[in-house]
């Protein structure tokens, strides 16, 4: 039952990507005779499934994180290369490259380091829910470069203005955030004398997820250089920030991370203090001892 309904969600992410892309798109490109915007979703889901094949008769995620990350460059690129965007949108595609070039190195040299990533530990021998996780990263690179993409491709674009100027400004403090808080958890799981402790230091005493914050403001910062870009149904491409917040509170980040730390260090008073003293999410000063 459980394979069943994982290839049943992969039909649906899959249906609702595509359907999707050919809503906001405006008509002004097409690829072999698709949709600009759905040619490059078809693209993104293609590729994972694509590198699915090797990964489920190897049984490993070692390519998982990465493969997302080419995605995400494969896919601004080709949609630059198509529509010969504005000043703001190859601005656009450029602070997503670098984003996905920092973020997917590290995510593969951590899964590298560590042998693993125990998400997959309970998919990787059935194929249905195997192929659901990259069948729903595929989903995840459309969903997130959605406001990206409609700028980028938009020839209706005003050039830059103030909404360009405070989206990037946006956009680097969220990247510095996200940037910084992987340096600091990097560095304290490194040294041999922090195994079986958590980080409670650095960017990690003012919040418990800051690396998650900072994905979430970067991404706004992207939507909100997109907006001029926007009319009609590409208003839709605020779920881009939407969807990245939803996915990271409610899905795959904060709540699986709270339950492994829990089920390591729950009861532990440094452990519940740390908890009751610092905010989930969002960044906070953290509090002096009475």
């Amino acid at each position: 039952m459980r394979n069943s309904v994982a290839f049943l969600v992969s039909v649906i992410a899959t249906l609702l990507g595509l359907g999707l892309a050919v809503v906001v798109d405006d008509g002004a490109y097409s690829v072999a005779g698709l949709p600009l915007l759905a040619a490059l979703a078809l693209f993104g889901f293609a590729v994972q499934w694509l590198v699915f094949v090797p990964s489920y008769l190897r049984q490993t995620e070692h390519y998982y994180d990465l493969t997302g990350a080419l995605t995400y460059a494969s896919v601004i690129l080709l949609a630059a290369g198509f529509s010969g965007p504005d000043a703001r949108g190859w601005v656009i595609t450029m602070l997503v490259l670098i984003w996905c070039g920092r973020l997917g190195s590290f995510l593969f040299l951590r899964v590298k380091r560590a042998g693993k990533d125990g998400r997959f530990d309970t998919l990787k021998p059935y194929w249905p829910r195997f192929f659901m996780a990259w069948t729903l990263q595929g989903l995840w690179v459309f969903m997130t470069l959605l406001a990206a993409l409609i700028a980028v491709t938009s020839p209706g674009s005003s050039g830059w203005d103030a909404w360009a100027t405070l989206g990037l400004l946006i956009w680097a403090g969220g990247f510095a955030i996200e940037a910084i808080a992987d340096r600091q958890k990097s560095a304290f799981k490194a040294n041999p004398a922090n195994q079986g402790h958590f980080i409670q230091h650095g960017l990690w005493a003012w919040s418990r997820h800051p690396n998650y914050f900072g994905e979430i403001v970067l991404w706004t910062g992207i939507a909100l250089m997109a907006t001029p870009a926007m009319s009609g149904w590409q208003w839709l491409g605020w779920l881009s920030p939407v969807f990245v917040c939803w996915l990271l509170m409610k899905v795959s980040g904060i709540p699986m991370l709270e339950q492994r730390a829990d089920e390591k260090w729950g009861g532990q008073a440094d452990y519940e203090a740390y908890k009751a003293a610092t905010p989930v999410l969002l960044l906070r000063p953290p509090r002096r001892s009475a």
